[in-house]
């Protein structure tokens, strides 16, 4: 049985259902989807679909520091659009956030997400 330990933060949203901001299993950290939820109101961030997902990238980064990583850590991505059409601007803010060598990526275009977002991030993240 691997020991597991539960990572928890204030500056991310706080889980708005059964499941923990992450969990971290060894050397890997396994971060659940962050919504642009500001966590200060838990209320959607004000602002376009390039706020909205800039939000994520900050909420993610919160749960990576908390956990003892950066964004630079991750090694999966999985990103959830509602309109993929938003997938180029996704790129340029990736290419902001993130330097290279960039993680592995899947881009899933899905009816609806958590509080009427259009976007949503998961990741996996190995701590070194």
């Amino acid at each position: 049985m691997t020991n597991k330990s539960i990572i928890q933060t204030e500056h991310a949203p706080a889980a708005i259902g059964t499941y923990s901001q992450a969990v971290k299993a060894g050397d890997t950290v396994y971060l659940s989807g962050q919504i642009p939820l500001d966590p200060e109101t838990m209320e959607l961030a004000q602002g376009d679909i390039k706020e909205h997902i800039q939000q994520v990238f900050k909420n993610l980064s919160a749960v990576c520091e908390a956990s003892g990583g950066t964004l630079q850590d991750i090694v999966k991505l999985n990103i959830y659009l509602t309109d993929l059409g938003n997938f180029a601007l996704v790129n340029e803010l990736m290419a902001i956030n993130f330097q290279e060598p960039y993680p592995a990526r899947a881009a899933i275009g899905v009816a609806a997400l958590p509080k009427g977002a259009a976007v949503e991030m998961d990741a996996v993240m190995v701590l070194k």
